[in-house]
């Protein structure tokens, strides 16, 4: 399954559709403007809230949280002791679940493992449309809104960390 994401997706208050490789609209992005921290909506095409993600206000390094229904899904921060810049720790609300995010996280080419397992690569290598990147989720048995979600995450905390840096 492979789905177009805008590079817009980091301006939020902005709303627009992720759309599957045929050009049909799947996942609509409803950013919350006018809110103390980074907030967004990912729904479906009936409008219902799939996933909810939000910046986790008091926390020492930056934070973006996943929910679903309510509850807690992942959380999402950059890896501490790594080599790498662009390595990201997804853990799953279970408590045993990571998922390892890293590649060239500012270049929208990077991919989403499990436990050593591909489950997802985002590229901008085969789009020819500006300012787009794909999320090509490689399993049938994952799930693409939340791989979608953590790929907007770990984009948005690594341009807000270069934004900091400058």
């Amino acid at each position: 399954m492979r789905f177009l994401v805008r590079d817009r997706l980091l301006g939020f208050g902005d709303d627009y559709w992720i759309e599957d490789d045929r050009g049909n609209k799947v996942y609509l992005v409803d950013g919350k403007a006018m809110r103390l921290r980074d907030t967004f909506e990912l729904k479906d095409t009936q409008g219902r809230v799939l996933i909810d993600i939000h910046q986790k206000m008091l926390a020492l390094r930056d934070t973006m949280v996943i929910e679903r229904d309510g509850g807690p899904l992942a959380t999402i921060r950059r890896k501490r002791l790594s080599l790498l810049r662009n390595h990201y720790r997804v853990s799953l609300a279970d408590g045993s679940t990571e998922l390892d995010v890293s590649g060239k996280i500012h270049d929208r080419e990077f991919a989403i493992e499990y436990d050593g397992e591909l489950l997802a690569v985002v590229s901008r290598r085969w789009l020819h449309v500006r300012e787009t990147y794909g999320v090509d989720v490689v399993r049938d048995d994952a799930d693409p809104a939340l791989l979608i979600a953590v790929a907007v995450c770990v984009i948005h905390l690594a341009e807000k960390e270069r934004r900091d840096d400058d």
